[in-house]
């Protein structure tokens, strides 16, 4: 046999010299931690999300404690309002649960937490839809304004960033418009920018109780197959004023994501949403992974397709692990 010349394993031999020549690095401060808030009395852990749960308001300041203790820099918002109806007005009440969670918040940790509220209707709305609803349609631009007003809504409360995530077309320049006309002009816009109408939203649906009481979400989020659609949504959003765009699902849709990442010079963010990380604890609590691999490699692999922000329910455990290996080494 000739000798061989080139031997790739001798850099793999321990974990030091693994750690010498690893690419690619998911840190807690590359991660979004997304967290419901609740009008209800107490907190709820949410059972097909084991280890997520839905907070009060005094509950989601007291869990933010640990979760900037750990290193986490952000965390994203829901709302879960005891009142629905078919306009989602509790999504623009001054006195709303979110903004009330993003006032406590910001008058808690001040500008130590970027907070990133979701503006969208679905879990306000009497009906479950994402949008004003007329004759059995999603209105498209009767709902821009709704958005409008709750992104202005959340900005007036304290939030860093606002994340629209109905899929209607346009919003994107109608909350920027609105945002700047109400002199948040440093609001910074999130936009779900492609985001598939995928059978892995489930456990979310119910955490926030936003099922579509009639029909499905097919006529405004993207068809699954298509991925230069996705290169579209995102080229349109960037023009409208996004200053991030998100892909969403994760796991199924790394192939957008890179290509995404590849074509666009912006912050790109990947939702690693319910449905892969139920999967995933399922799997766990059966015995059949082991949870914190499975969880280090999916993150790896949005980082290594070209996130630079990882949105996962994950995040926490992640980072406790991470905070327990580094200590208090600054991240």
């Amino acid at each position: 046999m000739d000798r061989l010349i080139e031997r790739p394993r001798r850099l793999r031999r321990t974990e030091a010299l693994r750690q010498l020549v690893r690419e690619t690095w998911v840190q807690p401060s590359d991660l979004l931690f997304p967290m419901f808030v609740t009008e209800e009395a107490e907190s709820r852990e949410i059972p097909s999300m084991p280890g997520i749960w839905r907070y009060t308001v005094d509950d989601v300041c007291r869990k933010v404690e640990e979760v900037v203790r750990v290193g986490l820099k952000a965390v994203m918002l829901f709302g879960i309002p005891l009142q629905k109806d078919e306009v989602g007005s509790q999504a623009y009440q001054p006195t709303g649960v979110v903004p009330r969670a993003i006032g406590a918040l910001r008058k808690n940790f001040g500008d130590s937490l970027l907070i990133v509220p979701d503006v969208c209707l679905c879990e306000y709305t009497s009906h479950g839809h994402c949008g004003v609803v007329k004759e059995g349609e999603v209105q498209n631009d009767a709902t821009l304004e709704l958005l409008a007003r709750a992104a202005v809504c959340y900005a007036e409360a304290g939030a860093d960033i606002v994340a629209p995530s109905d899929m209607m077309d346009g919003r994107v320049a109608a909350i920027r418009e609105a945002l700047d006309a109400n002199g948040f002009t440093q609001v910074g816009i999130m936009a779900y920018s492609a985001k598939y109408a995928s059978g892995f939203y489930g456990p979310f649906r119910e955490a926030a109780g936003s099922a579509p009481q009639f029909g499905d979400r097919r006529s405004y989020q993207m068809d699954p197959p298509n991925l230069r659609e996705a290169m579209r949504e995102i080229a349109l959003d960037i023009r409208e004023g996004a200053d991030i765009v998100m892909v969403k699902p994760g796991l199924a849709y790394l192939d957008v994501l890179h290509v995404a990442r590849e074509r666009f010079d912006v912050p790109l963010a990947v939702y690693n949403v319910s449905g892969e990380y139920s999967l995933v604890k399922a799997a766990a609590m059966n015995g059949w992974i082991e949870e914190e691999r499975i969880v280090e490699e999916i993150l790896t692999a949005f980082k290594r397709a070209g996130a630079d922000i990882i949105l996962t329910y994950h995040a926490l455990d992640y980072a406790r692990r991470w905070h327990k290996i580094h200590g208090e080494t600054k991240l």
